[in-house]
């Protein structure tokens, strides 16, 4: 096993999605994102820690991403977030993966894919669909003053059963008074679509609209499901931290999910003057020492984080010294240490492992916590810990 790894607290991971139903009623679904191998942290495995936890529905990006939970035996409903290509409408009936639809035509493809499938033949059942409404991300979903004949569409198909209906919150995590105003604009654009629908006698069970920053931020907007992304691997999304929920007693107990990882793969005498890595944009100051790692951007180490990393080994960290390389990168021991071969390297997680969080990389880079953790490659292998 390589000695670059990212170690994935599921116990973590477990508390945070049950944090977060404890803010919600008792009759609110739960429908919990594992898309892009569950934010970085491993699909198959979160998926079935987020099942033990109480969520109700899974969501995920693309056809593959449904399929591969499928074929590791989970059952429950996972909603397709975005759209399948025309290709792809056979796996996605075939695998039960609940779509997002919003024009005739796609729904049209699903409807003739489920009857040529013969899907629920000998059963009064239908194939599940949610109709997404555009109330202002711009991105997917139906016009809320499109909506009827797109509806009726569905309910009037004999192989389709409109289950669900949703919208996505642009700037739900913005505490800018302009962006809070948006966001109930785009609530109150979303449940008068609703009305709209069921003045024509069409109810829909489930209707949801919650990201991780209004499910936690806008209980009253919870309806019938929400769906927490960041909030589940242990961050708070945008402006709706930890101390302004307290703000407003709203206590939410999460905790980051994934560190990652490596070792001292080798110790190396420097001389003062020497230089380091690519381009030679370290120099020993003094006769020192540094320590090789195995890691680095083909990893998802990048090379802008050279200057906000502290690795950790024990209770001490240390510097980054030149360049990030592809697969390794080098870190500043000293002259006077006790660091020995193979000793573990944290370089971001928990504030029990390391000096640095993903937070505090993802703001010092001017981006996100979901980028940094989804940048980890796939040659990391993840080792799952439940303690």
């Amino acid at each position: 096993m390589r000695i670059t790894q990212a170690e994935i607290y599921l116990n973590s991971f477990k508390n945070n999605i049950k944090s977060v139903k404890s803010l919600l009623r008792p009759t609110t679904k739960v429908c919990v994102a594992v898309k892009a191998n569950a934010y970085g942290n491993g699909a198959v495995r979160c998926a079935k820690a987020a099942l033990e936890s109480g969520a109700n529905f899974l969501a995920v990006a693309t056809v593959d991403e449904g399929i591969e939970l499928r074929e590791a035996n989970i059952t429950c409903p996972i909603l397709l977030l975005s759209l399948a290509n025309f290709d792809e409408i056979k796996s996605l009936v075939k695998y039960s993966l609940t779509p997002l639809v919003f024009d005739e035509e796609y729904i049209c493809k699903i409807d003739e894919e489920v009857q040529s499938q013969n899907k629920f033949q000998n059963s009064s059942a239908k194939f599940n669909v949610h109709l997404a409404v555009d109330t202002g991300m711009g991105r997917i979903g139906v016009l809320p003053e499109n909506i009827l004949p797109v509806a009726k569409k569905i309910v009037q198909s004999q192989n389709l059963f409109l289950e669900g209906i949703c919208t996505h919150f642009a700037v739900s995590d913005s505490l800018k008074e302009e962006d809070i105003a948006y966001t109930k604009n785009q609530f109150e654009t979303f449940t008068n679509t609703i009305q709209t629908l069921q003045n024509e006698g069409i109810e829909i069970p489930i209707k949801h609209c919650c990201n991780s920053a209004a499910s936690i931020n806008n209980l009253d907007m919870q309806l019938d499901m929400v769906r927490p992304g960041i909030i589940s691997y242990g961050y708070y999304p945008g402006d709706i931290t930890e101390e302004y929920l307290k703000s407003k007693n709203v206590f939410l107990n999460i905790k980051p999910v994934m560190a990652l990882c490596s070792a001292v793969s080798a110790i190396r005498k420097i001389e003062k003057g020497k230089s380091i890595s690519y381009g030679h944009t370290w120099t020993a100051e003094k006769d020192t020492e540094i320590a090789v790692l195995p890691i680095g951007y083909a990893d998802g180490l990048l090379r802008r984080y050279n200057k906000i990393l502290k690795p950790t080994i024990g209770e001490k960290s240390f510097s980054i010294c030149g360049r990030i390389c592809m697969d390794q990168c080098m870190i500043e021991l000293g002259d006077n240490h006790n660091i020995n071969r193979w000793d573990k390297v944290y370089l971001f997680g928990p504030k029990e492992k390391c000096k640095i969080s993903c937070q505090e990389i993802a703001d010092f880079t001017e981006t996100i916590p979901y980028e940094i953790m989804t940048t980890i490659s796939k040659r990391v292998e993840r080792v799952y810990i439940e303690e």
